[in-house]
């Protein structure tokens, strides 16, 4: 390890130069132009010294071309490296905020035109929504930023560096920085821009944001609506032609909540949603939402009133050919499986997925605990001993990552609770995560299985508590032993509503005992369900030396640091077909 790195390496604010104000994935009729495809790409086993390959006449013919979204390391035939698979521990020495010298770095670089009518534009974009681990960018030769947070989105300002006509757009990607301590999720480690490019075109006088509350009751229904944007966008108006509503706000101060009669409400079980727009003259967003009040009363966790039972899996974005690179016709063919056997909720472990699968999850049904792109497992191998979720040095990567992934969600009926992530330990920067989720979102509750404690969240979660404890929690007035807890904190755990977050381990022969938690809940109401781990097995697809095809696992790329087989543990084989445990 050096003594000192470069700061793009061992900085730990979530980006340079990226536009600090996250907001929603809309769709919406401003252009844009998708810079997903064939990008000229070199792999570096070190951190290049020079950044020469991001001038304008930088002469690239001489590199090897490489698929936008995808992961280096699946590509190529083992030309860009090998996959890693750990469960617990880091694949490096733990020293943070530092990585190994040894740091594989992708140099990306690709031309586009952009039209002579976006030189109109008040700004143009560049947004990225999915590059492992840390990227920098430039643009027609001019350093822009870089960010940090793989699966999180990030959009960077570029008005000023474009030009009508071609442009030509670089990306360096480290496998390795700072914030690979924050994503030490039990999954492979897949580098590179895995996730969509696009180019937009933002119009003068546009919509920046927008988020629809929604309400229900008794059939009545209620939208309370939030519009970011400049006064001159305004008048803005809103549109749900099957209710017949029309509403017109001429100034940002006249926006208003509206009551909607003859509603009906979304759930898992009936998805009913319902087409809205909101526009004015330079922007029109479609948006689909369905009407449902989230809310926690005593010890029951209820939507529209009733109370809620989670027959959830907790799922990761896999593919055994493309890793986290989405497919929608998969994604959709996915969930429509997990209908098929009566899977009603999910819980995105552990990190958001990409947006389009929280629209199949409006559509088709899910109840949805939305992740936050955070996990720190390893330091449990050193007793949490500089644990970054209780050190301030890491106080605003922690903010922006739950920042950036609730508002990029928030518009999503089939969120109906927040997670701050999973098994990062405890500590002061989750507790100011979850305080900003409960000033910025009063209507959906927090989770985080690890605050034991029940400090700041909203839900008692646990993780394998087997049945006859499962049963003692279930039981007024029980006396069971909470983890970690003194007498005054059980207390205040007890009056929560209970959820397995994982449970139910699918390896090898298991899940067992799923009848019994299944009783459980109908016979104790502070039960709620749970979430089984996990979905599906990771296997990567690869052959022998001799040509023969399988799904690997860990320690068979060659991995000197991994954890074996423990990612074939799902209710569904690498290639989709279900277990007898399914």
């Amino acid at each position: 390890m050096p003594s000192q790195l470069p700061a793009y390496v061992s900085d730990t604010a979530p980006g340079r130069g990226a536009l600090r104000t996250a907001r929603s994935w809309l769709h919406s009729d401003v252009p844009s132009h998708s810079l997903n495809g064939m990008w000229r790409f070199r792999l570096s086993q070190t951190i290049p010294v020079a950044e020469d390959f991001a001038a304008e006449d930088f002469d690239d013919s001489g590199w090897d071309s490489i698929s936008v979204p995808s992961h280096w390391v699946l590509q190529g035939d083992g030309a860009y490296g090998r996959p890693i698979y750990t469960n617990v521990q880091f694949p490096f020495p733990i020293d943070p905020p530092h990585v190994p010298d040894e740091n594989p770095t992708g140099d990306y670089r690709r031309h586009f035109d952009m039209p002579a009518a976006w030189s109109e534009a008040e700004r143009v974009l560049l947004r990225f929504d999915g590059v492992e681990s840390l990227f920098k960018l430039w643009v027609n030769g001019e350093k822009i930023g870089s960010a940090g947070g793989s699966r999180l989105a990030h959009e960077f300002d570029v008005t000023s560096s474009l030009r009508p006509g071609d442009n030509v757009v670089a990306v360096r990607v480290h496998q390795w920085s700072a914030a690979s301590y924050l994503e030490d999720q039990d999954q492979w480690w897949l580098p590179g821009i895995f996730r969509d490019v696009t180019v937009i075109a933002r119009p003068a006088g546009g919509i920046e944001d927008v988020w629809l509350r929604t309400g229900f009751e008794n059939g009545h229904g209620q939208i309370e609506t939030e519009v970011t944007a400049d006064a001159a966008a305004f008048p803005v108006t809103l549109r749900l032609p099957e209710l017949g509503i029309e509403q017109m706000w001429e100034t940002a101060a006249d926006v208003a909540p509206i009551d909607v009669d003859g509603v009906e409400p979304w759930s898992a079980e009936q998805p009913r949603l319902y087409d809205v727009t909101v526009s004015n003259a330079a922007e029109s967003i479609a948006m689909r939402v369905g009407f449902r009040t989230v809310e926690i009363r005593g010890d029951q966790f209820l939507v529209n009133g009733r109370r809620v039972v989670f027959h959830g899996m907790n799922r990761h974005e896999t593919h055994p050919e493309r890793g986290r690179v989405f497919d929608e016709e998969h994604a959709r063919e996915d969930l429509a499986r997990m209908k098929r056997f009566n899977v009603n909720a999910i819980r995105t472990s552990h990190y958001p997925p990409h947006p389009r699968l929280l629209d199949l999850a409006d559509e088709l049904g899910f109840w949805v605990i939305l992740e936050c792109d955070l996990e720190t497992h390893g330091f449990d191998e050193v007793d949490w001993v500089g644990n970054p979720s209780d050190d301030p040095m890491w106080r605003d990567a922690y903010l922006d990552r739950i920042r950036r992934t609730v508002e990029r969600d928030k518009n999503h009926p089939s969120i109906v609770i927040w997670s701050l992530g999973n098994e990062a330990g405890t500590g002061s920067n989750l507790a100011a995560m979850s305080a900003w989720v409960h000033a910025r979102d009063a209507g959906r509750p927090v989770h985080y299985e690890g605050d034991h404690a029940g400090e700041y969240t909203d839900i008692y979660s646990r993780m394998y508590a087997s049945v006859l404890e499962t049963e003692q929690i279930g039981t007024e007035g029980s006396r069971s032993k909470l983890l970690n807890c003194t007498p005054a904190q059980g207390a205040r755990q007890r009056t929560k509503p209970f959820l397995l977050c994982e449970y139910a381990h699918a390896m090898g022969n298991g899940p067992g005992a799923l009848d019994q938690y299944e009783a459980l809940v109908h016979e104790h109401p502070r039960l709620h369900g749970g979430f089984v781990w996990e979905w599906r097995d990771h296997g990567i697809l690869t052959t022998t030396p001799e040509g023969t095809p399988y799904y690997a696992y860990g320690g068979d790329f060659g991995e000197v640091v991994h954890d074996g087989n423990f990612v074939m543990d799902g209710m569904l084989l690498s290639n989709d077909v279900p277990t007898p445990s399914l």
